[in-house]
């Protein structure tokens, strides 16, 4: 529920009431019972603090744990291909240092 801020016409009074989106404006100024006019406020600003807010912040942890996992399969994928194809490239240089040898 929102809250309202209202000046009073008649003896410039501020005050502010909590109400509700559908309730009725209020129309006399609790002070003098004169006319009320409601303002339009500011409202309250939406203020970030920290060093950063992500969408991964707030993951539950049975999300982190399969990501995890996922991140190890993955690991271990490449570095199996990364030892593969080291091994060609120490054959391919071996047998080209043979060749060049018996030329």
């Amino acid at each position: 529920m929102p809250t309202y801020e209202y000046k009073c016409l008649a003896c410039d009074n501020r005050f502010e009431r909590f109400q509700g989106i559908t309730a009725p404006a209020i129309e006399e100024c609790p002070e003098c019972n004169g006319k009320v006019k409601r303002l339009i406020g500011a409202g309250a600003g939406l203020i970030f603090k920290g060093s950063g807010f992500y969408i991964t912040d707030y993951r539950s942890d049975g999300y982190k744990e399969s990501a995890k996992k996922d991140n190890n399969k993955s690991s271990d994928k490449s570095t199996s291909s990364d030892k593969s194809e080291k091994k060609e490239k120490k054959s391919d240089t071996s047998s080209k240092s043979k060749r060049t040898s018996t030329d």
